[in-house]
């Protein structure tokens, strides 16, 4: 009988725990400076040096590295910041193409061999990048807005009977200043975290089966790890490329949102 246990005991197979997956230990000894704060780094050194090498000297007919960094830049404009920001999407297209770019590169690691680790499954860095388009979101509309009409416009939308307003304004504030925020965060963290625990899954299930523990029984569980592996990580990738264009997409709302009222 092929045993499922975690943790793993002789020869039977342990799943991996969210502690042994996502509680690395610290690199050259910092406590602090662990694998995901180093390849937060070197996704940061990646997205500046393909930015600098596309448009250092840029060329009337782009070619190679600046062809595909100016379909990244219009695919921002065009379906992320056009649509929410209009006649300003220009204005916000560094900080918007900076999102998207640095946290596709985020996701991407998690199924590039020897890095094989998500940095935005770990909560802290899209917490840090959700609070600053928070912040940035509550500069903007009470510069453009001002502080009341700012919050009057979120909490009173025109147009509905005085008494609906008693339910809604809560809703809204609640809605606008702490959910909002939250899910912008936890929505790419929780879609990274469980993509790298099912990956991890399922290549330990393919190794156990058909490295460690090889049987008649285990090797057909093998193969289906592995087949699965394949699945997942294909599945994963589109996940990756999606969630960077949803955390971008929303940036780019919420900026929208305090630029004008009627958003």
């Amino acid at each position: 009988m092929i045993t499922l246990t975690a943790p793993a005991h002789g020869d039977e197979f342990g799943a991996p725990t969210p502690e042994e997956l996502f509680n690395l230990a610290p690199v050259a000894g910092v406590e602090w400076f662990t694998k995901p704060v180093l390849l937060a780094v070197i996704s940061a050194i990646l997205v500046i040096g393909l930015t600098w090498a596309a448009f250092s000297s840029p060329k009337l007919v782009p070619r190679g590295v600046q062809n595909v960094v100016e379909y990244g830049y219009m695919f921002v404009r065009d379906q992320v910041a056009r649509p929410f920001l209009g006649k300003d999407a220009d204005r916000f297209m560094g900080l918007l193409v900076t999102l998207f770019f640095l946290v596709l590169v985020w996701n991407l690691l998690g199924v590039v061999p020897i890095a094989q680790f998500p940095v935005a499954s770990h909560i802290a860095f899209p917490a840090v990048l959700a609070i600053s388009i928070y912040v940035l979101k509550i500069y903007l509309g009470v510069k453009h807005q001002g502080a009341g009409g700012y919050f009057k416009n979120m909490m009173f939308p025109p147009g509905l009977p005085k008494p609906i307003y008693v339910l809604l304004s809560p809703i809204e504030f609640l809605s606008n200043m702490i959910i909002a925020p939250f899910t912008h965060a936890v929505r790419l963290f929780a879609n990274m975290f469980a993509g790298h625990m099912l990956l991890a899954f399922f290549s330990m299930v393919g190794f156990h089966f058909l490295f460690v523990q090889l049987t008649p029984l285990g090797a057909p569980v093998g193969v289906v790890g592995v087949i699965m592996t394949i699945i997942f990580t294909g599945f994963e990738m589109f996940i990756q490329f999606l969630q960077a264009f949803l955390f971008a997409m929303l940036a780019s709302m919420y900026i929208g949102g305090s630029l004008h009222a009627e958003h």
